[in-house]
């Protein structure tokens, strides 16, 4: 939240409605969660731990944004399930390929959190490869900014969105989508990717309705 760090619960609660709408809307929606606000497995790993571990964290952290998730949609009363790729008995349930499709079929939300449950692979990379998996329409990235922009518009003033770009075009113009990894595994897989802003109140609704909102990738 503002506080840079943590779990803001009116984010959340927000959040929460946004998706409450595009369940009501008769949408099949996953959503896999981060957890940088809490964690970052990469930045202690400079610090001097050990990569694996700090990622053992970091996939940790996107648990309780999981379990904060979850909560969250149940007192909107949206059905919401949380699976994890590390199995934590009791806490939630352990990701399963079969489940989840049988979930989504029945309108349920789920929330899928533990990354890939490997070391090394970010949590757009999970949400490429459970995108893939669950055989979706589009990956939905929620960001900061609006979209994808020529260059930094914290550093650059001039930096204009691009409203829809190729898998080649951001490759070749280098441009910040996701990391590599991630990227190159949707594009395999011919997997579309809006990239938008999650802090502008019903921009979730807009990507799914189709009307301008953030930018688009795709073949």
């Amino acid at each position: 939240g503002s506080e840079g760090f943590g779990i803001d619960a009116s984010i959340l609660d927000r959040m929460a409605q946004e998706i409450k709408e595009l369940v009501e809307l008769g949408i099949q929606v996953g959503v896999v969660i981060g957890g940088g606000n809490l964690f970052r497995g990469a930045g202690l790993a400079k610090a001097g731990m050990n990569r694996v571990v700090g990622d053992h964290m970091g996939m940790l952290a996107t648990v309780m944004n999981g379990l904060a998730m979850r909560d969250a949609l149940h007192r909107a009363y949206v059905n919401a399930r949380l699976m994890s790729a590390i199995p934590l008995n009791g806490v939630c349930d352990n990701y399963s390929w079969a489940e989840a499709i049988s979930l989504l079929r029945n309108n349920r939300v789920v929330i899928l959190s533990a990354g890939t449950g490997n070391p090394f692979f970010t949590t757009d990379s999970a949400a490429c490869l459970r995108g893939i998996e669950i055989e979706a329409d589009v990956v939905l990235k929620a960001t900061k900014v609006d979209g994808v922009f020529t260059a930094d518009p914290a550093k650059d003033p001039s930096a204009t969105m691009y409203d829809q770009l190729t898998y080649s075009e951001v490759l070749d113009k280098e441009l910040k989508v996701m990391d590599l990894a991630a990227f190159t595994l949707a594009r395999d897989h011919k997997l579309p990717i809006r990239v938008f802003n999650m802090n502008k109140p019903g921009a979730l609704r807009r990507v799914v309705m189709g009307e301008k909102e953030g930018t688009l990738i795709t073949e």
